[in-house]
């Protein structure tokens, strides 16, 4: 008689190995689905015997999430020229994302503005292909405007020349375009 191994082809053995893998592999993973799943601990940071009692009279560092002084009130963007950070402000005066800018050569006065043209994208005039530029003053000739570069990279050194773009990270760029219309409010603050 002959083994019943010899009567099946290569196929149908090929096909039973790998459905019977498949079923090992769905099973390990219901089983794990169902076991213990690790956390990450969170803890405060406390205070050591060893602080110095004049540690708090250290000056803090800036808090990110902190709008700056007189940035305005209501639903506006933030630009701070000191800390190269921009933040976006909800209607009840709240940050809801803040982020780090490379700005151009030419710097707005602070002051309050508006967004008056949006363009999705172009090349900027340092020859960059960029994107989500918003507009919103002029400095001796210079537009200023908020965008990105289309590659994502960071904007090359502008060698001498008289540049107004505030370049953002291309996903900083994308979440200012959904935020920012024509006419919304922009801070410009030391």
């Amino acid at each position: 008689m002959r083994p019943v191994a010899a009567l099946l082809p290569s196929w149908a053995w090929v096909t039973g190995l790998t459905a019977g893998a498949t079923a090992v592999v769905v099973a390990l993973a219901v089983q794990a689905d169902h076991g213990p799943h690790p956390t990450a601990a969170v803890s405060s940071p406390r205070p050591s015997a060893s602080a110095s009692p004049h540690a708090s009279l250290a000056p803090k560092a800036p808090d990110a999430a902190t709008l700056p002084d007189a940035s305005g009130d209501g639903r506006r963007i933030v630009y701070s020229l000191g800390e190269k950070r921009v933040w976006l402000v909800d209607a009840t005066g709240r940050a809801t994302r803040t982020f780090t800018v490379w700005p151009g050569t030419v710097s707005p006065q602070p002051g309050r503005y508006s967004i008056t043209l949006r363009t999705q994208s172009l090349k900027g005039s340092d020859g960059v292909e960029i994107e989500h530029v918003m507009y919103f003053t002029k400095v001796s000739g210079v537009n200023v405007a908020f965008s990105n570069a289309l590659d994502g990279a960071s904007p090359p050194p502008a060698n001498g020349q008289k540049l107004g773009g505030i370049r953002l990270h291309k996903e900083d760029g994308a979440a200012l375009w959904s935020f920012g219309d024509q006419g919304t409010k922009v801070a410009v603050v030391n």
